[in-house]
């Protein structure tokens, strides 16, 4: 074997932990590359949120490790004509369906090359229709870690030809004196992740978020410059502003779900 293997290979899905899909993908894995890493980023995308996954893959690739191979599987296109694809950047390799879940890495990452996965001998030999992620990504991404090089995966596709999504973002119509945008997810402790970006905003002003028709919240640096069950924006670890209650749940708090409006506003 190559010295350079084996390697890590990273799974994102909305596949959740409930049901055995998981699983079956790791025993595929391991069952062709035995030696790799495996590192489970998240299997909690909402389920066919392309948007949400790309969100996450964009903000998460940088702290990955080097030369990781990353299956990404939020597919509602799985059977259908849609291609498979492997796209190698300067730092690591993407296994995706082509929806638009790699959005992120074209958008911000140096594209080495990309192909279309279409030799079968690195697939499962009997592949279903309905969960490619086992049959394809899987023992593909495997035979990729023991030395399989990206180009016996395909053919060599121009990146500009695959598809790219809308993302969540900021915007001003009043010089940046307030910005619109949404919420992109809520996390396990009930945070509001939202797509206003902490980088547009001026640090020595006072700003306050609105979610909806609600009550102005303070934006502040961290939970404790609140009381107990208060709500508060912060700027997250992904740096985008965050809208939380204070040893609580903002979602259960504002009753709101991903798409909702937000605003950010100078305090007046």
């Amino acid at each position: 074997m190559h010295t350079e293997y084996p390697r890590t290979i990273v799974l994102m899905t909305d596949f959740g932990v409930h049901d055995t899909y998981v699983g079956q993908m790791k025993g595929v894995i391991l069952s062709l590359a035995p030696s790799v890493q495996i590192i489970d980023l998240t299997h909690s995308i909402s389920p066919q949120n392309i948007v949400q996954g790309a969100f996450f893959l964009g903000k998460s690739v940088p702290f990955l490790p080097e030369r990781a191979i990353i299956i990404s599987v939020v597919d509602p296109g799985v059977g259908s004509t849609r291609q498979a694809i492997a796209v190698e950047t300067d730092r690591h390799t993407f296994l995706a369906p082509d929806n638009g879940l790699l959005t992120a890495i074209f958008q911000t990452r140096k594209i080495r090359r990309c192909v279309s996965i279409t030799e079968q001998q690195y697939m499962l030999p009997l592949r279903s229709s309905t969960f490619h992620g086992r049959d394809v990504f899987s023992p593909v991404a495997a035979h990729l870690a023991t030395g399989v090089s990206l180009q016996e995966l395909g053919k060599a596709i121009d990146p500009g030809d695959c598809i790219t999504i809308p993302m969540p973002q900021s915007n001003s119509c009043d010089q940046g004196e307030s910005w619109d945008g949404c919420v992109i997810y809520t996390d396990h402790f009930g945070n509001l992740v939202t797509s206003l970006d902490s980088t547009l905003f001026d640090t020595e002003k006072h700003w306050m978020v609105r979610v909806g028709n609600g009550n102005q919240i303070p934006v502040v640096t961290t939970y404790s410059d609140v009381q107990d069950q208060e709500l508060l924006a912060y700027t997250g670890s992904s740096g985008m502003i965050e809208v939380a209650v204070r040893n609580g749940s903002a979602r259960e708090r504002l009753g709101v779900k991903e798409g909702y409006p937000v605003k950010i506003s100078i305090q007046s």
